[in-house]
């Protein structure tokens, strides 16, 4: 049930024209708040608010990740191996990263006076605000680019004939350039010769140094007769490598630390205060559903506490406070990372559940991106409320700001209001739908302001929520 009253705010930290419509939730059931976020709603402490999109100067996307289909990128996987270098040998050197872009949601809770509310042992760590989907820029990783030395050893030998690398500046003739990198001649046989072969790769010849190694120990006697050419060549095809299998976010997040490990992570959950009701369900996850604080604990210590909703289709995340003496774990991203982990361990109790909501995606905002590197991900259509790949919606926002992503020009809102007069008021304590109200209401006629609130909330929230009228 909510009770509320319906405002409109005109704000933005820039300076700039930014409108949203927003609404004070006093009392809301997670399936009442699961079909707002549906709708372009999302909260702020007890605050709800939707952004004007066709108004607002930074136009603010829903956007979801499909968990269940969820692959990690390589400058996740850094950040989690970051993690895991750090817990298991505590080198992880401290590196000052650049300032994180700031989700305009700790903006909007500044505003609406949405104040943290933690346990009293959460004092034990100074913690700084932070959005939960609030990812650092990490520079990509290339895990293949790599190479050993022997690799490197090997392309230079059969390089070619002899080369001078340098810069664009011109050497004065008679003195050495100081750019100029001579590499070393190639042993006589090897080099750019069109007589010769070309020159193989590093990939290949250790491939080929695998296999004659294996030859080697396999050259034995079966059954008193040496190995034959043609099982010489069974163990040439069945000595190749499988292709190797993409891991997981939880061959990454879920992986035993040796005993001996330099720091201990560890998770605990707590309910939290918030306008969404706590339920619980026989086929629900069995923490139950609602707010929840996620602490992260280091060695004994507070380091980050992160706010998550559990609604009936997602974990939808909130903020994130952190130990700032921390920042060099990427905790932004890492948090993120172990939400999607924590989602998937949700669905296998409760199958609706597999989708994890990272708030707003601001595409004419650069900083703002990054919440589209969580792939597979969803934009939900700010005229139809259809979710629609992101990789269908990129090439509209970089036309326009504003975009209606679904493309069918016949397709409307389906939750769209039809029944004004269905829709639930509680006035002087007392529950009622609006066409009963509407008579007994001594004044001006609120038909408009009611209107606007049933078309942002939908027919069937409307029908379920009380709107609080004076």
């Amino acid at each position: 049930m909510l009770r509320s009253n319906f405002t409109i705010f005109c704000w933005c930290i820039s300076g700039k024209h930014s409108r949203w419509r927003g609404m004070w939730a006093h009392s809301m059931t997670v399936q009442d708040y699961q079909d707002l976020i549906d709708r372009g709603w999302r909260r702020s402490g007890k605050y709800v608010y939707k952004p004007i999109m066709n108004q607002t100067c930074c136009p603010q996307y829903t956007i979801r990740c499909q968990a269940l289909c969820f692959q990690t990128s390589k400058s996740h996987k850094k950040v989690l191996k970051k993690m895991l270098k750090f817990l298991s040998k505590g080198d992880v050197s401290k590196v000052v990263t650049e300032e994180e872009p700031m989700d305009s949601r700790i903006e909007d809770a500044v505003t609406c006076g949405f104040a943290y509310e933690s346990a009293s042992h959460i004092s034990q760590a100074e913690l700084t605000p932070l959005s939960v989907d609030h990812a650092e820029r990490v520079e990509n990783e290339d895990e293949d680019a790599g190479e050993t030395k022997e690799e490197v050893d090997v392309q230079k030998v059969e390089s070619g004939s002899l080369q001078i690398c340098a810069d664009k500046d011109t050497p004065v003739p008679g003195e050495p350039s100081r750019s100029a990198k001579i590499v070393h001649a190639p042993k006589p046989g090897k080099g750019a010769d069109l007589s010769k072969p070309p020159c193989r790769k590093a990939k290949d010849i250790r491939k080929e140094r695998k296999l004659q190694k294996i030859l080697q120990n396999q050259m034995c006697t079966f059954e008193g007769s040496p190995l034959q050419a043609g099982d010489q060549v069974f163990l040439l095809q069945n000595s190749k490598s499988k292709p190797n299998q993409p891991k997981t976010i939880e061959d990454f997040i879920f992986v035993s630390l040796p005993d001996d490990a330099a720091h201990k992570l560890e998770f605990t959950r707590f309910l939290c205060d918030s306008p969404l009701e706590a339920e619980n369900a026989p086929n629900g996850p069995e923490c139950g559903y609602g707010s929840f604080h996620q602490q992260y604990w280091l060695d004994g210590k507070i380091i980050a506490v992160g706010v998550i909703d559990i609604l009936p289709y997602c974990v939808s995340s909130v903020y994130l406070y952190y130990d700032p003496d921390y920042s060099f774990l990427s905790l932004g991203v890492y948090s993120a990372l172990r939400e999607i982990a924590f989602t998937r361990q949700l669905h296998e109790k409760a199958p609706d559940l597999c989708f994890y909501y990272m708030g707003f995606y601001i595409h004419s905002c650069p900083k703002m991106r990054y919440k589209g590197q969580y792939r597979p991900s969803d934009l939900l259509c700010p005229e139809t409320y259809v979710w629609t790949p992101i990789e269908q919606c990129l090439p509209l926002l970089e036309h326009s700001k504003y975009c209606r992503f679904n493309q069918d020009v016949k397709a409307v809102d389906e939750g769209r209001i039809k029944e004004l007069g269905r829709v639930r008021v509680l006035h002087k304590r007392t529950v009622m739908p609006y066409s009963v109200y509407k008579k007994r209401r001594k004044g001006p006629s609120d038909e408009a302001s009611v209107q606007q609130y049933a078309s942002l909330v939908g027919q069937t929230c409307s029908e379920r929520m009380l709107l609080f009228r004076s």
